[in-house]
């Protein structure tokens, strides 16, 4: 029993607020399903690592925040869509990033994991 069963959880609205690193969340990635209960920008992002992209966008086009937007641009950046990831980057409120979509995806996941 590593880290992913330490974690402190917080009953906020619908979802359950974890405290967690980065490193934390990335090793979940060895799971079969992300955690129970983290919120779904986060569990896109999940998938998304997972090689799930198909499964990562139904999840991010249904999120209507600022947050969902950005991962909704980040998986259409990923796809190879520059046109829509640059509509959802404007629904962001941001720029095309100048990272990796790798870098990317960690600034996604610590800011949003710091946001929780």
């Amino acid at each position: 029993m590593g880290s992913y069963t330490r974690w402190v959880r917080l009953k906020f609205k619908d979802y359950y607020l974890y405290t967690m690193t980065f490193e934390q969340f990335k090793a979940t990635l060895n799971h079969d399903q992300p955690p129970t209960g983290i919120p779904p920008v986060l569990t896109a992002l999940w998938y998304a690592q997972k090689d799930n992209w198909n499964k990562a966008h139904d999840i991010a086009q249904d999120i209507p925040t600022r947050e969902g937007s950005w991962v909704h641009a980040y998986l259409h950046r990923v796809e190879g869509d520059e046109g829509n990831a640059h509509y959802w980057y404007t629904q962001a409120g941001r720029q095309l990033p100048e990272l990796t979509p790798e870098q990317e995806w960690e600034q996604l996941v610590t800011s949003l994991l710091v946001a929780g």
